[in-house]
């Protein structure tokens, strides 16, 4: 295993899976760890459903079948921010050697997106709908606990919003709850070292443009 810091400057997104299963102890120890995350009065608000095997083949497959009849749910970023999907899908695309007029290479890697990337264990990141945006925080720092968990014993993932955007899917083929609010798809499984936007790490902006020492 990495060290703390080596850890969190490894973990990227990955976005091609082997079709390897993953051990379930793996997860498990994992999960524990991710659970260790601060909460609201201790609530821990985070919900998961994951599916692996046939399961995950139904789901991967009702989600595609939708996706030719209706685009996603995502609300739109605002205008001043819509740069940074841009510039990601600028090197993401990239790394993929797929240019702006590729449209058959760009279709293809959307729909990948659906296929969880390829990773054999697919999982739904939920909350309880009446819960508010800092029972929300919470979630994300248990998620962001698992996906350093999962880094440091080997494991690839990416949290996708764009999973969240058929929520009447995912409900329908993972039994969730109407009163679950749906937040984000999680895929999970071996990188594969051939995939070249495996190897991308994003940059991140200086910390002094979103952080302020006032005296």
């Amino acid at each position: 295993m990495f060290d703390l810091e080596t850890t969190i400057r490894e973990r990227h997104s990955t976005r091609m899976f082997l079709p390897e299963p993953v051990p379930r102890e793996l997860i498990d120890e994992a999960l524990e760890l991710a659970a260790c995350a601060p909460s609201n009065s201790n609530i821990q608000p985070w919900h998961v459903v994951f599916a692996a095997g046939t399961r995950r083949d139904q789901l991967v497959a009702a989600l595609l079948e939708e996706t030719t009849k209706n685009p996603p749910n995502i609300p739109p970023l605002p205008e001043s921010f819509r740069h940074y999907r841009s510039d990601l899908g600028h090197q993401v695309y990239g790394a993929m050697g797929i240019t702006r007029d590729d449209k058959a290479g760009h279709d293809a890697a959307v729909r990948r997106n659906w296929e969880f990337f390829g990773a054999p264990l697919a999982g739904v990141v939920c909350m309880h709908q009446d819960l508010s945006s800092a029972d929300a925080l919470s979630v994300g720092m248990f998620l962001q606990n698992l996906l350093l968990a999962l880094t440091a014993r080997g494991l690839g993932s990416c949290a996708e919003v764009s999973i969240a955007g058929y929520p009447e899917i995912l409900r329908d083929q993972l039994g969730i709850p109407e009163e679950m609010a749906i937040l984000c798809g999680l895929a999970i499984g071996y990188s594969d070292p051939d995939f070249a936007a495996n190897n991308l790490h994003v940059g991140r902006e200086a910390i002094e443009k979103h952080v302020m020492f006032l005296e």
